[in-house]
């Protein structure tokens, strides 16, 4: 049988086609590893994902979420400084410990091969820790090192159970080996305008690896680039020095705009880069797309005509474009962007409006828009191995969605992006106790047009939830309206999450816990 016949046979309208694919699979015509990938890409399960459980333990802002290696333990980080390690399949806590970090935990990950016993996390305090779990449940934390500032993200070195990299607001990059005491600064972030390099570093939000090639680092922040680094080639500068980047990436539009910064970063199983960016839109960049270790345009650093360097330029950005995603709003917090399927076949992301979004990564096609989140959706983490997913935001809990809704789910024709404090509002009108509380205690409801939060709800619903453990709200501020992503007056938050302002030049020594039994641990602590 000729090769297009096959094709045929198990497509339909250029889709593969589940009752196909599992009869060419019992016959032999198609390998088991084949068919799970196509049955896993299917848009059929993305159209019918549905909120399967929600996760209930925390007492803040979950900020971190990620699967081990085999996929049967989710592990989440919160603005109570806890982490915790869950059966997301049963909606049970597996084991719950204080973090030993003195603010909100940003980021919290299972080092490989390591029996899930190794647990590497960083936070708003900038501390960089590990945990290592004990024989019968008992938690062990220590200080691994420190940026000068909010350490915003990590990333670990595929299938490496030793090395892991940490990126922070203080534009250092840093490579921890848990095999040795101290950590290296690889190298700070500068400006890639001459003019501007003796400024202040880069403030860095993002960091991934290449699966495909662990030499390859890719880190963003504060400014349109994302950076790529060959890892063989950094040589050490740490706060005093900058490594040049071995490529960099953006849109051509956004070159030499200031006001625009990356939120998000990750790479598919193609190497190709995504990036997410505040106030504006998701790119796909294949490795082909990159500017080069000098980004600024040649018509700044020598006397080339105008017209040479503009055609030169359109030349070049014709076949630089990147895949855009549109239609989610990123500008209120700092969100994670993630690929999802087997072989990277969607895109996912949190919004401002608290859904989340999913494209085809082919064509840049929204294909759904689930509810995630009363207020802001910033953290989507994919299975590793089935189509699941897992979601955090401004609320307390996780959902953990899977592909068991009967119908299929249907795009809106018109997704408005509705304020946050509107859309309780009208969950509130729509809900059953909004007659008795209305006509029962003479409720009177006063609409304010303007966006932003509604603090009244939100306090209302934190007290409600310290009133069984005040440990949570010890040494944690409040007032956090004026953190925001970077010194200027940004409209958007610095992090994944309603994070609080910190003291950088003594809160990583008061309040480090070495083990579970420091002055930080809470009644429930080390929960089994």
């Amino acid at each position: 049988m000729s090769e297009s016949a096959k094709r045929v046979r198990s497509n339909i309208n250029g889709v593969h086609h589940p009752v196909v694919d599992f009869w060419r699979r019992e016959v032999g015509g198609i390998s088991s590893r084949n068919f799970s990938n196509r049955f896993s890409a299917s848009e059929n399960l993305v159209l019918r994902l549905e909120i399967y459980k929600k996760l209930e333990k925390h007492k803040g802002c979950v900020n971190t979420v990620s699967f081990n290696g085999e996929g049967d333990v989710l592990i989440s980080g919160s603005d109570d400084w806890r982490v915790v390690l869950w059966d997301w399949q049963l909606g049970n806590v597996k084991l719950s410990f204080h973090s030993g970090h003195a603010n909100n935990v940003f980021q919290a990950k299972f080092m490989p091969f390591s029996d899930d016993r190794t647990i590497v996390t960083c936070a708003a305090d900038g501390m960089v820790r590990r945990a290592n779990i004990l024989e019968g449940g008992k938690v062990k934390t220590s200080f691994l090192g420190l940026h000068q500032g909010r350490a915003h993200k990590l990333c670990i070195e595929p299938g490496n159970p030793h090395v892991f990299y940490t990126c922070g607001e203080d534009g250092l990059v840093q490579r921890f080996d848990l095999r040795t005491e101290a950590p290296t600064e690889l190298f700070t972030c500068q400006s890639v305008d001459p003019k501007r390099r003796n400024m202040e570093a880069i403030h860095l939000n993002a960091i991934a690896i290449d699966p495909r090639n662990s030499n390859l680092l890719v880190v963003g922040g504060m400014n349109e680039y994302a950076r790529l680094y060959d890892i063989r080639r950094i040589q050490g500068g740490g706060l005093n020095g900058s490594t040049p980047a071995a490529d960099h990436f953006c849109p051509p539009h956004l070159i030499g705009n200031d006001d625009v910064g990356i939120t998000g970063l990750a790479f598919s199983e193609q190497s190709e880069l995504l990036v997410s960016y505040n106030d504006e839109f998701i790119y796909l960049f294949t490795p082909d797309m990159g500017l080069g270790s000098n980004p600024i345009p040649a018509s700044s650093k020598s006397s080339v005509s105008k017209s040479e360097s503009a055609s030169s330029s359109k030349d070049e950005n014709e076949h630089s474009v990147p895949m855009v995603y549109k239609g989610h709003k990123n500008s209120e917090t700092v969100k994670g962007v993630t690929f999802f399927g087997p072989r990277s076949e969607y895109v996912v992301s949190g919004s401002d409006c608290g859904r989340i979004f999913t494209w085809r990564k082919k064509t840049g096609e929204l294909i759904r828009v689930m509810e995630g989140d009363r207020d802001v959706v910033n953290c989507i983490e994919p299975h590793p191995h089935i189509p699941v997913l897992a979601s955090s935001g401004i609320e307390s809990d996780i959902k953990v969605w899977t592909s068991k809704a009967a119908e299929r789910a249907i795009l809106p024709e018109n997704i408005e992006l509705l304020p946050s404090r509107i859309r309780r509002l009208i969950s509130f009108l729509s809900s059953p106790e909004y007659e008795d509380n209305l006509f029962g205690y003479g409720m009177d409801i006063i609409i304010d047009g303007n966006e932003g939060e509604d603090e009244s709800i939100d306090d209302a619903e934190d007290n409600d939830d310290d009133d069984d453990d005040s440990d949570y709200s010890i040494g944690l501020d409040d007032n956090d309206s004026d953190d925001d992503m970077d010194s200027d007056d940004d409209d958007m938050d610095s992090d994944d999450e309603c994070f609080n302002e910190i003291d950088n030049n003594g809160g990583s020594e008061t309040n480090v816990v070495d083990s579970v039994s420091g002055s930080h641990q809470d009644d429930d602590d080390d929960d089994v």
